[in-house]
């Protein structure tokens, strides 16, 4: 196979410069390009190559800024307004788009028959007690699941992927012990919010665990999160294809100040606690038995947007 060169047209062949008549300018000053992705650090090397570091020292980005601060600590306030102001649309807005489903979910509860009331229609005395079947069924579903997903050697269970030899069955052995450990002697919280999680799972259809670190505790938790307060909109087919997930979280003032001490959120001043209506919370207060006693007029409520 033969290549042939095609010159460049408006070049004089005979009047092409050679390469030793070439100057070539070393360029050694570092220069700082700003990128959609953060400032970058562009230095030029003696034979035509360049460096880049995405992590210019250079540059106004303090080196020693912690990764993991809190960026609503040096946002400007306006900022912080408009993100605010969006998720408590983005909540209005599907808190509206499930509306049927609370709706369905509220007088499901009713059917329970945990309460009795005193009813004059069709006449006086008419019986005001629901049939226990749907309780009886949601009672043995909580007993069943439980059972199978909680033993009492503990949940966690290792499989070895590949060849299995005496280290990896061992190694395999000392990480179920560890995690089983965590789990049922270090989260103290995560047997009974299982247990409670299992009785609204067949009520609700969905219920949810939210595991993370808790600075104040200096350990994991494991949270049960119901599904009247994890708001997404109601078109998702789940939580990986949602726009967005909102956490709804009631938290007491005393809790709330102790971890804007600890840094997590802003030390601000708070202003008195929001008042929501929650027609599904008050059913839910109502067939336990609890009453506010003007306990919720004390609690904040507070949004995690994902």
């Amino acid at each position: 196979m033969a290549t042939i060169d095609k010159p460049l047209p408006n070049v004089d062949e005979n009047n092409k410069p050679q390469a030793e008549d070439i100057e070539i300018e070393s360029v050694k000053s570092a220069e700082v390009i700003d990128t959609p992705t953060g400032p970058v650090e562009v230095d030029m090397t003696e034979d035509g190559g360049a460096e880049v570091s995405f992590n210019p020292s250079t540059s106004e980005i303090d080196p020693n800024q912690d990764h993991f601060a809190n960026l609503a600590e040096t946002m400007e306030d306006g900022d912080l307004d408009s993100l605010g102001n969006k998720m408590i649309d983005q909540y209005n807005e599907y808190r509206e788009s499930r509306g049927d489903w609370e709706d369905t979910y509220k007088n499901g509860l009713e059917l329970l028959g945990f309460k009795y009331e005193r009813r004059t229609e069709p006449f006086r005395g008419a019986s005001g007690v629901n049939h226990p079947v749907l309780a009886e069924s949601v009672t043995q579903f909580q007993a069943q699941a439980y059972k199978e997903l909680l033993p009492s050697d503990g949940p966690v269970r290792t499989q070895i992927m590949g060849n299995v030899d005496v280290p990896k069955e061992e190694q395999a052995k000392r990480v179920k012990d560890f995690m089983n450990y965590q789990i049922m002697d270090q989260m103290k919280e995560y047997e009974p919010e299982f247990d409670q999680m299992l009785f609204y799972l067949p009520l609700s259809g969905s219920t949810f665990k939210k595991i993370y670190y808790d600075d104040l505790l200096g350990r994991a938790v494991s949270k049960f999160v119901p599904a009247d307060d994890l708001i997404v909109p109601y078109s998702a087919n789940s939580l990986e294809d949602a726009e967005a997930i909102i956490h709804v979280i009631k938290i007491s003032e005393n809790e709330l100040r102790k971890q804007q001490v600890n840094g997590f959120y802003r030390d601000i001043e708070l202003g008195d606690p929001p008042v929501t209506e929650n027609q599904l919370e008050d059913k839910k207060l109502e067939l336990e038995g609890i009453s506010k006693d003007g306990q919720e007029d004390t609690l904040y409520m507070k949004c995690t947007l994902t």
